[in-house]
């Protein structure tokens, strides 16, 4: 009924720069905040970078200046613009968001299913 699909990802040299994207579908009422989170092999799954409704957001100090994220509310899309990429910036990027579907009562946290960034020379 609600899906997140993302693109964008892919393999890019360090100090070069990627832009994902997520875009939300289905039968929504609304969508709280949303996010990026990723995951290195071994490591466990950590946020990014979040956004609200009314665009407040909030990043790990890893990424602190050189991510920027955003929305489009009317596109029920986010973006996470990554410029100055490392090495240590490769994982699987996850899309999440908070989503309130039509005739339901409460929110729910939904995941899109990932896309890989390589940050290697």
């Amino acid at each position: 009924q609600v899906q997140l699909v993302e693109s964008g990802g892919g393999l890019v040299q360090p100090g070069g720069s990627l832009r994902l994207s997520c875009a939300a579908s289905g039968s929504i009422s609304s969508i709280n905040t949303m996010a990026w989170y990723r995951q290195a092999p071994g490591e466990q799954r950590e946020l990014v970078a979040s956004i609200t409704s009314g665009g407040s957001t909030n990043y790990v100090d890893s990424v602190k200046g050189r991510f920027t994220i955003s929305r489009d509310n009317a596109k029920r899309t986010v973006y996470l613009q990554m410029n100055s990429l490392k090495p240590e910036d490769t994982a699987v990027y996850f899309c999440n968001a908070d989503i309130l579907r039509r005739w339901f009562f409460s929110e729910e946290a939904y995941w899109g299913q990932g896309t890989q960034v390589t940050v290697s020379s």
